[in-house]
């Protein structure tokens, strides 16, 4: 895809800093954020995210409960969908081209010739970003892992949160649920509070030892604080109180489980942050974040397949998110379902595929454009293969709903499912601009 804007020249530079795109270590940034004055010690109060699924929905719950009750907020996330500016949110706004083009500049010129990873010294340009412009909170949400991830400098956020814990990332963290929750739990800070979702087994123990380990009080799911989903939304209790919350404006069982987290959250940070029932509420049914579950209902890729078809996005890459974005489909009702997916090369495409391709009509696999580390076609649908189904395969994503579109008008109103990589999602994003 051609270059529009001057960022895009700089963050490619950025990615020849280190010859490999994850390297976990702390040192690289702590160096980089000595360079330029310590901005990590100068940030408004923090909420510091980790976990495998739903960080980013539990983020942005948080987001829109603050924003409803009027605070300035800075929030930190990734990857972006279409344009890394979506990483960087300002009070509120995108980060501004020009200032994210200083700000990168600044932290490749103060960093010489020392080898950094790309999201190291692009989170090093957002702590400065966000240390120089007033705000109320920061919302900061982990890359990877959590103890060694380059957002973990900040020494005593105001809330640490861990989202559900799953396997994702084997290759870095560890190949058991203990030993990703022990990476996950490394964002615990003495002294700090920290609201945990409901986890498995295995990770909750490692997480309240590693809180017992440095002194961090937990609030944990189940235990501290309880959902229970209800028809036309949720009931949420902590401490004997119980309150019914709307169903938030995210679609999907899951989502209930991130609003509840969110809510806990917001419960801890609470009148200093002007976070009642009615600003809860208003963030539940404003929430927006673009490719989970997301209805495409116009652009130049709905116009390709026929009047009163739908097109759905989601960007669910790991077994359990696959195991939840499952169980969404199969409240939908009868229409058939036909299923494009591609995924990383990094991912157990399996295990996120085999909940849900019983449920699809027809499956079609494809590589993500310009990303490296994308199965290739072929390789997708040998996943798909070996649990027992055909995927056709395709070059492009028009050419697979083209194909869609020509094997399955005659069958009535179908829904087309893109899903398997936040790449691809923004891959597809881009193309139905």
């Amino acid at each position: 895809m051609p270059t529009h804007q001057p960022s895009d020249l700089v963050l490619e530079r950025l990615t020849r800093l280190h010859p490999k795109i994850i390297d976990l270590s702390l040192g690289r940034v702590e160096s980089l954020l000595a360079r330029l004055g310590h901005p990590e010690q100068q940030l408004p109060p923090v909420v510091h995210v980790a976990g495998t699924n739903g960080k980013g929905s539990v983020i942005a719950f948080l987001r829109a409960m603050l924003e409803a009750a009027g605070q300035r907020v800075h929030v930190y996330t990734s990857p972006h969908l279409v344009r890394f500016h979506e990483r960087i949110r300002l009070a509120g706004a995108l980060i501004d081209e020009a200032d994210l083009v200083a700000l990168l500049e600044e932290c490749e010129a103060a960093n010489g010739e020392e080898p950094i990873t790309y999201f190291e010294i692009t989170t090093v340009a957002a702590l400065l970003a966000f240390a120089r412009a007033p705000a109320d909170i920061l919302l900061l949400e982990t890359g990877l892992g959590g103890r060694l991830d380059a957002t973990n400098v900040v020494s005593k956020p105001r809330l640490s949160v861990i989202t559900p814990v799953s396997f994702d990332h084997v290759q870095f963290l560890g190949d058991s649920i203990a030993d990703i929750a022990f990476e996950k739990a490394g964002i615990l800070k003495p002294g700090v509070e920290a609201v945990i979702a409901p986890q498995p087994e295995d990770a909750l123990g490692v997480i309240e030892r590693q809180a017992t380990a440095v002194g961090a009080p937990l609030r944990r799911g189940g235990l501290d604080w309880h959902f229970t989903p209800e028809a036309e939304g949720f009931r949420f209790e902590s401490d004997g109180d119980g309150q019914r919350y709307p169903a938030p404006a995210l679609l999907g069982e899951h989502q209930i489980d991130n609003a509840a987290c969110a809510v806990a959250s917001a419960e801890r940070l609470g009148a200093d942050f002007g976070l009642d029932r009615t600003a809860i509420e208003e963030g539940l049914r404003t929430v927006h974040w673009p490719g989970r579950l997301q209805h495409l209902e116009r652009g130049r890729l709905t116009a390709l397949i026929p009047e009163g078809w739908e097109l759905w996005l989601d960007g669910a890459h790991n077994a359990a998110a696959g195991d939840a974005l499952a169980k969404v489909l199969q409240d939908w009702d009868a229409r058939p379902l036909h299923m494009i997916y591609s995924m990383l090369n990094t991912k157990a495409a399996e295990d996120f595929l085999r909940p849900l391709v019983p449920l699809a009509r027809s499956l079609h696999a494809l590589a993500i454009p310009g990303v490296s580390a994308s199965l290739t076609a072929e390789e997708a649908a040998a996943h798909a293969a070996a649990l027992g189904h055909r995927a056709r395969q395709h070059e492009s994503l028009q050419a697979a709903l083209g194909a869609i579109a020509n094997s399955a008008q005659a069958d009535g109103p179908a829904r087309v499912l893109i899903c398997g990589s936040l790449y691809l999602i923004g891959h597809v994003l881009t193309e139905n601009a």
